[in-house]
């Protein structure tokens, strides 16, 4: 069954709380994770709250990646969601992985867009 978009779903634990409120850093690895998986980045937004954490965005021409940060608890939730048979959103969650060196991760994948599983919404 074709699917639209495959979307990451990835948790990591155990990052260094420095990386995860440094908005900038955060943006050159979601930026260059996108490019190395071969996507074409359309815009960029990250923002850093105060006291802490960092969440951002990196719109592609086949989705986006997405990041929220927990510095204080090293903890950070990443989205990586592709569309189309040319990027594999597998390898921007690799680099991003690499980047971060959690000492735990969990990872799932969800296909999105898989009509013929959907079934009708019964009529009232």
């Amino acid at each position: 069954m074709k699917a639209l978009g495959r979307h990451i779903l990835a948790e990591f634990f155990g990052c260094d709380s420095t990386l995860l409120n440094d908005p900038t850093q955060i943006e050159k690895t979601f930026v260059d994770a996108a490019l190395s998986a071969g996507a074409e980045v359309r815009e960029v937004a990250f923002h850093r709250f105060s006291p802490q954490g960092v969440s951002g965005v990196v719109i592609i021409s086949e989705s986006h990646l997405a990041i929220h940060t927990w510095p204080e608890l090293g903890y950070a939730a990443v989205d990586v969601f592709t569309c189309g048979d040319e990027v594999d959103p597998w390898d921007a969650y690799e680099y991003i992985l690499s980047a971060f060196q959690a000492d735990k991760v969990t990872v799932a994948e969800m296909k999105r867009g898989l009509f013929e599983e959907v079934p009708p919404i019964p009529k009232s």
